[in-house]
């Protein structure tokens, strides 16, 4: 078994929930002309406790998901990049 890319784990956690990405970036107002899944470029992930959060970003906007779903999306900038808590940057509401 081959290890995933991470254009291929982007792809994939994209496919998954693009309907409900494509709603928060609307609901943000970072919904732009012509948005791919390819526009996404970047992919960071990691495990708290039994939480999975991984942020998925492309030069202009950033996609938080938790344990697969889509909670948040912001404006991306370079302060995400090498943090030490990304999803400080973005807000948790709790899921209903």
């Amino acid at each position: 078994m081959s290890t995933p890319t991470v254009e291929a784990a982007i792809n994939e956690l994209m496919d998954w929930e693009w309907h409900a990405v494509e709603e928060l970036l609307a609901k943000r107002g970072l919904l732009g002309d012509g948005l791919l899944i390819e526009d996404y470029t970047g992919l960071m992930s990691w495990l708290e406790s039994v939480t999975r959060y991984t942020v998925v970003h492309s030069a202009s906007v950033a996609v938080l998901f938790v344990n697969s779903f889509p909670v948040d999306a912001i404006s991306f900038h370079r302060d995400l990049l090498g943090s030490d808590d990304p999803k400080s940057f973005f807000t948790l509401m709790p899921r209903t």
